[in-house]
């Protein structure tokens, strides 16, 4: 798996590979039709929503980018309406401008409903550490470690381990950590990561 710094260049890349695949993953499903007309027309009803809720995906991510005041309840609605990972794109999007906005809890919620419409196991982890993260900062540090233990995969193990050296310091385990931090400075993390993590290892023995 690639290694990023950070959950954005996470989410960016899924982003890129369902813009530069959609096409081909589509024209894959219609070869793959069988002769029936029932199958075949099924198919191409499932080809023709996903590119539907593709293009309102984007038209929904523009307006959140332009802030219009009408277009966080809309995006809301349409992550509601799709239980797919254009929906829980879409969740993402909606959660950070909660917490722009410092409501912590409605931007778990939008989370936890990505989580249910994701089908990616990346996309997956990558909302479960939007929300560990948000948890943290709730205080909330149980579940944000139960919701760490949920993110598997090597190319992740940088960022949990940060994120998981944040909440245990926030219940007051410096040891815990350390070691946290300590591993994730061994991982494969990025430059950027590891001088973090070391800077904050430092910290504790100020």
């Amino acid at each position: 798996m690639e290694m990023y710094e950070n959950e954005n260049d996470q989410v960016d890349a899924i982003k890129r590979f369902f813009a530069e695949n959609g096409k081909a993953l589509a024209v894959g499903v219609i070869l793959g039709v069988g002769a029936l007309v029932g199958w075949r027309y099924w198919n191409n009803h499932q080809v023709d929503s996903a590119r539907g809720s593709s293009l309102q995906y984007e038209d929904t991510v523009s307006a959140i980018q332009a802030d219009r005041p009408e277009t966080l309840a809309a995006a809301e609605k349409f992550a509601a309406d799709n239980k797919n990972t254009y929906g829980a794109l879409a969740s993402l999007e909606v959660a950070q401008q909660f917490v722009d906005k410092g409501e912590l809890d409605k931007a778990a919620a939008q989370l936890q409903q990505g989580l249910a419409a994701a089908g990616n196991d990346n996309l997956k982890a990558l909302i479960n550490l939007r929300l560990a993260r948000i948890q943290v900062q709730q205080k909330k540090t149980d579940e944000a470690l139960k919701t760490l233990d949920s993110v598997k995969g090597e190319g992740f193990a940088s960022i949990v381990a940060d994120l998981r050296g944040e909440a245990l310091l926030s219940k007051g385990d410096k040891q815990g950590a350390r070691s946290a931090w300590e591993a994730g400075v061994k991982s494969n993390a990025s430059p950027a990561l590891s001088e973090m993590m070391q800077m904050k290892i430092n910290n504790l023995s100020v």
